[in-house]
């Protein structure tokens, strides 16, 4: 196994063993073994999953059972090199990218120079069939744009949950929440793949409204999707855990819905309060902080409580300037979380 490899690992089958359950995955990068949250190590496993990846076990097959104590685990595996940083859009083939680009829906509210500045940041990768190219769980790094080929949307325990194609893109909501990646994406047919790296797409985001506009109803769409924005889990004293919907999610919610109301949490550092009219944000407070700051603030959290209630907001609020464009709003938040992280 080469030192950079990434092979991983999901328990499939348990019978009284000690330490896993099944759904229990694991990764291995060389000598680095990323164990299930909350689990221990076992020696006999880790050992196991060495002689798979190594060769060193001579039974050739995608899944495996440990050598076991008094119980026992079978593993799905699946090796995964690095992925292929691509390749740079450069010279004529900006103007040939360009134009293959005009008619995608992505695309159509941009001019021509718009569009050529978006295809500059722009990285380009073909894949085969089989490749998983985004994996549930992981950090969101990267916006992609399908030219050509088709892939499968996973759930949990590999379910199908949909296909896209051509100029289809996917990788978005995370990069807007800031959240881990929603699902994996694999490669069902030989792909080619456009991708602009997380910090590039939130910089253009910022430049072109039109852009975010695309991207506020597409997110919609999305969250849809995955059931979260029924109104009936608005209702008013509607009360919930962030750590069940992360603070990103549930105010992209609130503003998708066009709610209007108070938005009352427990956090860290003490209570916290939005305020919503027809889903802009019409004041935010936290920790001594008001507007963005706060707001900002209140995007990092990943434990606390909330509460909305649809009373009446005062006078006041309901004549008072939105704080700023939300979408603006959540991805300057998210920047900054990003900055914060790279110790920037």
């Amino acid at each position: 196994m080469n030192g950079s490899d990434t092979s991983f690992f999901k328990i499939i089958e348990d019978s009284d063993c000690l330490h896993y359950r099944t759904g229990d995955e694991f990764k291995l990068s060389g000598a680095m073994l990323a164990l299930p949250l909350g689990r221990a190590v076992c020696v006999t496993l880790v050992e196991d999953m060495k002689k798979i990846v190594t060769g060193k076990n001579s039974k050739k097959t995608d899944s495996f059972y440990c050598s076991g104590c008094n119980g026992y685990v079978r593993l799905t595996y699946e090796p995964r090199n690095p992925p292929d940083d691509g390749s740079d859009i450069k010279g004529d083939d900006i103007d040939t990218i360009a134009n293959l680009l005009t008619d995608f829906s992505f695309f159509k509210t941009l001019d021509e120079d718009d569009i050529r500045e978006i295809v500059s940041h722009l990285k380009l990768r073909k894949l085969n069939r089989g490749e998983i190219i985004i994996r549930k769980g992981e950090p969101g790094t990267s916006l992609f744009i399908i030219l050509f080929g088709k892939v499968e949307v996973l759930g949990d325990h590999g379910m199908s949950i949909t296909f896209m194609g051509r100029e289809e893109v996917f990788g978005e909501m995370s990069l807007l929440s800031g959240e881990p990646v929603g699902a994996s994406i694999k490669i069902v047919e030989p792909s080619t793949i456009l991708y602009i790296k997380g910090k590039d797409f939130r910089n253009i985001l910022a430049k072109l409204p039109s852009l975010r506009m695309y991207f506020a109803r597409l997110l919609a769409k999305r969250l849809a999707e995955r059931n979260l924005l029924k109104t009936e889990e608005f209702s008013p004293g509607m009360v919930g855990q962030l750590s069940d919907m992360p603070p990103s999610e549930l105010f992209q919610a609130f503003n998708i819905n066009q709610k209007t109301g108070r938005l009352t949490l427990q956090l860290p550092k003490g209570s916290a309060m939005l305020a919503f009219r027809e889903g802009e944000l019409v004041r935010a407070e936290y920790d001594g902080n008001e507007g963005k700051d706060a707001f900002y603030e209140m995007l990092k959290e990943e434990e606390g409580r909330f509460k909305f209630s649809s009373s009446g907001l005062s006078d006041e609020e309901m004549a008072a300037d939105e704080v700023g464009d939300f979408m603006w709003l959540l991805m300057e938040g998210v920047r900054r979380m990003d900055e914060e992280d790279e110790g920037l």
